[in-house]
């Protein structure tokens, strides 16, 4: 308790001593085309400074303005098909692990789902209290409930890259619904 305070020579600076920081300098106050922070600055004339003109738009190139061929789709646009974290563009595959080139690409779909049927409940119940009046009871026994549980695995590898990815199975007819989505994403790799 006896050293001295080494920060009490201002209240305001806390840790360890550290060089003063000067400020970047920047002809005319601009920084990255944006005006600096701080005091407000001289208008520039709207004429000498290139860019957006509010009243007559964005500066137009030759050709632009006009609308493109129809049926053509840009190049690396915007997601095409998508599996789980699996995303599919228009050339390439991107997924959590890094981005694949799409051509030369191989899928495969592994169905790991499972459909099991069985009696509820609630029909064994009426079919032991309507066995007691009459044998139509028994009938309760044909109702069926199924239910579909498990994954289907989902794995692209293309460029040396490898990755799988599961979507859960909500009906026997997930499995379909998917490889019809696998079998496009295999005819664009071609």
């Amino acid at each position: 308790m006896s050293d001295p305070n080494p920060y009490a020579g201002d209240p305001h600076a806390w840790g360890p001593p550290q060089k003063p920081v000067n400020p970047p300098t920047v002809a005319d106050g601009q920084a990255y085309g944006y005006p600096a922070y701080g005091y407000p600055q001289a208008t520039p004339d709207p004429a000498a400074q290139p860019g957006y003109d509010y009243q007559a738009g964005p500066p137009m190139l030759p050709g632009q303005g006009y609308p493109g061929p129809q049926g053509m789709m840009p190049m690396g646009g915007g997601p095409v098909l998508s599996f789980g974290d699996i995303t599919v563009t228009n050339d390439s595959v991107v997924t959590p692990s890094g981005t694949m080139p799409l051509k030369g690409a191989v899928w495969t779909a592994t169905d790991m789902s499972r459909t099991e049927e069985k009696i509820p409940t609630v029909g064994i119940v009426l079919a032991i209290v309507f066995a007691v009046f009459c044998l139509i009871g028994l009938l309760f026994l044909l109702m069926k409930e199924k239910r579909t549980t498990g994954f289907i695995q989902i794995t692209v590898t293309s460029a040396g890259r490898h990755h799988s990815t599961m979507i859960p199975a909500l009906g026997p007819e997930t499995f379909q619904m998917v490889m019809a989505q696998i079998n496009t994403a295999r005819s664009m790799s071609v």
